[in-house]
Order: C-alpha cells, then sequence, then structure tokens
C-alpha cells in the first residue's frame, strides 16, 4: 500500500469528518444501506458512514438506494408505491448472503437511532427520484437527522440541487447543517451552486475529478470528498491534490500500520 494512503486512526478528524467513511455501510461486508451494514461498520473501526434516503408512498423515509426494489430485495416494482407496512415484509439481505436472510428495510429512524447509539458520523444522501417532491423529501429527513445527531457527525448531500435549497431553507445556518453538492463530473459553475447553498463540501466521482479543479476546490475553502474508491494506490494522488474523504465500499483496504508521514494537507 502506497505510503501516502492514509490511516484512518492515524489521521485528525476534519471538523468531525474522517478521511475514510464506508459506502452505504461497510457494503463489501453486509448487505448495503442496512442496519447490518452500519454494525459491520462500526465493528471494523469505521466511524463514519454513507446513507441514502428516500421516501416510500406513505411519507415515511426509508434507507434505500434504488429507485426499485429489484437488486437489493426479493421484491419488484417501485420503492415509491409502497407502504410502511408492505417494505415490512422484503428481505433486504439475503441477495447479498444467506447470513442475511431475513433483514428488513430500516427506516431512518430506526437508523438514526443505530448510528447515535454508537457514536459514528452520517453522511446522508437525499436521494431524489424521478417525479419526487425534493421539498417533502428534505423536511421529511432533514429535521430529524439534526435532532438526532450533533452537528458535527452530520453531513446531508444530494446530487439534486432543488432537495439541498429545501435541505438549506429548513436550515439556513450552515454551521448547524452541514450540506455537501454531488456530482458525477464536477462542473464548471460548481462554486456558485456551492455558495448559493452555503455548502460545507463538494463531492464528485474520483475516477473523474482532475488535479486542477480539486485544487480549485479547496482554494475557495471547500471540503473536497470522493466517491466510491476502493483501489488504494490508483487513489493515492488524489490525496496530494488535496482529497479530504473518500467514501468506500471497504475503507478497511486504506487502513495501514504505522506513523503516516505524508497525510494530505488541509
Amino acid at each position: 500500500m502506497s505510503a501516502s494512503s492514509p490511516s484512518a486512526s492515524a489521521t485528525p478528524p476534519l471538523a468531525g469528518l474522517p478521511r475514510l467513511i464506508g459506502h452505504r455501510g461497510l457494503s463489501a461486508a453486509a448487505p448495503e444501506n442496512t442496519l447490518a451494514a452500519v454494525r459491520a461498520a462500526h465493528d471494523a473501526g469505521i466511524d463514519w458512514v454513507e446513507l441514502d434516503v428516500q421516501l416510500l408512498a406513505d411519507g415515511t423515509p426509508v434507507i434505500w438506494h434504488d429507485a426499485t426494489l429489484k437488486r437489493c430485495s426479493n421484491g419488484r416494482g417501485r420503492l415509491a408505491r409502497l407502504t410502511l407496512a408492505e417494505a415490512r415484509h422484503l428481505d433486504v439481505g439475503g441477495w447479498f448472503s444467506p447470513a442475511f436472510a431475513g433483514e428488513r428495510m430500516a427506516t431512518l429512524t430506526e437508523m438514526l437511532t443505530l448510528i447515535d447509539s454508537l457514536g459514528m458520523g452520517l453522511n446522508l444522501e437525499l436521494k431524489l427520484a424521478r417525479g419526487r417532491d425534493p421539498v417533502a423529501l428534505a423536511e421529511a429527513t432533514v429535521p430529524q437527522a439534526m435532532a438526532a445527531l450533533p452537528a458535527e457527525r452530520l453531513l446531508v448531500s444530494s446530487f439534486s440541487g432543488p432537495t439541498l435549497a429545501a435541505a438549506r431553507a429548513v436550515e439556513p445556518d450552515p454551521a448547524r447543517l452541514r450540506l455537501g453538492r454531488l456530482y458525477d463530473r464536477v462542473p464548471h459553475g460548481w462554486e456558485t451552486q456551492a455558495r448559493r447553498l452555503h455548502a460545507f463540501s463538494v463531492h464528485g466521482d474520483w475516477t473523474r475529478l482532475t488535479r486542477a479543479r480539486a485544487q480549485a476546490i479547496k482554494a475557495a475553502g471547500y471540503r473536497l470528498i470522493c466517491y466510491t474508491a476502493n483501489a488504494p494506490e490508483a487513489f493515492a494522488p488524489c490525496w496530494q491534490w488535496g482529497v479530504d474523504a473518500a467514501i468506500s465500499d471497504d475503507p478497511r483496504r486504506f487502513l495501514i500500520s504505522g506513523p503516516n508521514p505524508t497525510q494530505p494537507s488541509t
């Protein structure tokens, strides 16, 4: 492993944000976006996780990534058409491994309770499916997350500008609610959008990040978070560009023993 790869234990936190964040929990070891995946992350020494939240048909916020059920459950159809009672019948773990058969879809309330009890941090991605209401999503999730977790253990992110704008309307103070603007490739005009949102961080696909764009984000005073980094050697140059945190399916791959003399600057 490269000497420039950060050690999660040796790296000081950045305003509560660590270098390494578990993608949808520890999704290399347990079914993504489940209580089991968060427990697995905690057991592996991972302090923060990234999770996705959407609304069911009855307005219940649940931890789920896709607009449909097929990939990560034994069900079919669209998530937005389910009630909580119907969602409770789904097996969302057996697709990953028989060891997780019977795992149930987690509500946001259940997940926040677990994360708080474990003393973990959360990057909560507001996942706006096509045709859904960004204001409804923000208003159903952000106040609940803020009530459950202190500001230093919560980051709310989204690919949806309108959803983040609705989140900022819920809490105008950037010190009380940290927002992250998500992109596939960070575009021209990113800074205008970040400034309008009073954003804390800019997030992008690490394979589409350039040194120039990374350095511009850092020079403007924003945290830079990259997803989904699963190859520490290939990712190593990004630390030197100023990347603050990496979201990984398996952050354990990045962990190294001993001192790390080449920590990225903050």
